[in-house]
C-alpha cells in the first residue's frame, strides 16, 4: 500500500529527550500511530554524543530525514506526526500566516525548558 503522504516513504529518526514526561507522553502516542518509516530516539539511550551534542539535541525536537538533512522544534514536530494518519491536524501549524509567531513561541518555550532542567511545568521531573 502506498502511503498518503510522500514523507511517509522517506525514513527519517526523531531525537527527544526521554527524561521530559511531556515529551515522553508525546512519543507514545506518536509510537501508537506511526508508520515503520519513522524512528523515535530518546536521546539519553545515545552514548556516542558528546556532552555539547547532547545538550544541542535536548534544547529541541531534531529530525533527521533519510538524505541527511535536520528539522528543528515545530517544523521537526510536525514533521514527525505527517507519518501518521492524524499528521493533517499538525499542518496548520507551519502555515506561513502564524508560523513565525509558533515558533517565536516554541524556542521560548524550550528554551525555558532546558534551562530550568525540566523544572517547568509538565517537564518537572523528581530529581
Amino acid at each position: 500500500m502506498t502511503p498518503k503522504n510522500p514523507t511517509q516513504a522517506m525514513p527519517a529518526k526523531l531525537f527527544y529527550d526521554g527524561s521530559c514526561p511531556l515529551c515522553r507522553r508525546e512519543m507514545r502516542l506518536l509510537a501508537k500511530l506511526k508508520s515503520a518509516a519513522l524512528h523515535l530516539v530518546d536521546i539519553h539511550s545515545l552514548d556516542s554524543l558528546n556532552s555539547l551534542e547532547r545538550a544541542q539535541r535536548l534544547r529541541r525536537l531534531h529530525l533527521q530525514l533519510a538524505d541527511g538533512s535536520w528539522r528543528y522544534g515545530i517544523e521537526a514536530n510536525v514533521l514527525a506526526w505527517s507519518y501518521t494518519p492524524i499528521g493533517f491536524l499538525w499542518r496548520p501549524l507551519r502555515w506561513r500566516l502564524w508560523s513565525g509567531l509558533v515558533d517565536y513561541l516554541y524556542e521560548r518555550w524550550a528554551e525555558k525548558r532546558y534551562a530550568n532542567r525540566y523544572s517547568c511545568g509538565p517537564c518537572s521531573l523528581s530529581r
